[in-house]
């Protein structure tokens, strides 16, 4: 009899032992998938972290890819223009953005075609400016001609803005004129083309009486651009019949003056 209880005894203790085995074997288990689960998501985490820290570096590495001018149809206009002449009108207000902070309000008029007799741009420049050129490198096309069509200077013109300096294609004493001013402080080009006038002196008339119809609609936050329009106010004048070729204005005359 002793021996048979001995081995009574016995089994409930082992069936305790098997069962708090396996119950140490199922807990282990589950902690080993949940270290593993943890793992992975670390692992992705720094993964993603990893990739994101490289994405500056690409943009760097890759500055062509970055996109230029577009089309800014939430902006508003902050210039304006009165009409030039009866037979003309405003045929597009254009605002371009750039990425690095340049803006340009582009104004085109038509005459009694739709083909467009004149422009104005007035350009607000950003780190994409290049100070380095003295020409906007589009004026040869924005004039409607092929990209590396030479422009030779063509005199200056007098505006309330200051002197205007006059550029036309090489070796053509007529067709359509370009012009540029720029100036420093606030950073600031106004430029633009005009074909307006059957000669010389009437296209320069054309382009002078523009450039003194240039109104302000509103400064934004840039006080210094709203000083400047009303410092150029004061020296505006009236548009009338083309004046006289002089010295200082006259397009054979340019080895008179200074570099502008």
């Amino acid at each position: 009899m002793p021996p048979y209880r001995a081995t009574s005894a016995a089994l409930p203790r082992t069936r305790i032992h098997l069962a708090l085995l396996g119950f140490a074997d199922e807990v282990v288990g589950t902690l080993a998938r949940l270290f593993a689960y943890v793992g992975t998501l670390a692992l992705l985490a720094i993964l993603l972290l990893a990739a994101l820290g490289q994405l500056p570096s690409l943009h760097d590495d890759e500055p062509s890819t970055r996109p230029g001018w577009s089309v800014a149809d939430r902006s508003y206009p902050a210039f304006a223009v009165s009409r030039l002449d009866s037979n003309d009108k405003t045929n597009a207000y254009i605002i371009l953005r750039h990425p690095e902070g340049g803006r340009k309000d582009v104004m085109r008029w038509v005459g009694v075609t739709p083909v467009p007799v004149a422009e104005l741009e007035i350009y607000r420049p950003g780190a994409e400016f290049n100070p380095a050129a003295r020409l906007p490198s589009d004026m040869a096309a924005r004039m409607g001609l092929a990209q590396a069509t030479p422009l030779e200077e063509a005199g200056v013109i007098d505006s309330k803005f200051g002197p205007v300096a006059l550029f036309r294609p090489s070796g053509q004493a007529t067709g359509c004129l370009g012009y540029v001013r720029r100036i420093e402080n606030p950073s600031l080009q106004i430029s633009g083309w005009s074909c307006q006038g059957d000669a010389l002196p009437a296209r320069r008339a054309a382009i002078a009486c523009t450039l003194n119809r240039l109104t302000l609609l509103t400064s934004g936050n840039e006080p210094k651009l709203a000083e400047l329009f009303a410092h150029a106010e004061l020296k505006r004048r009236p548009c009338g019949p083309p004046a006289s070729t002089d010295w200082l204005m006259g397009a054979g005359n340019a080895q008179l003056r200074g570099a502008l």
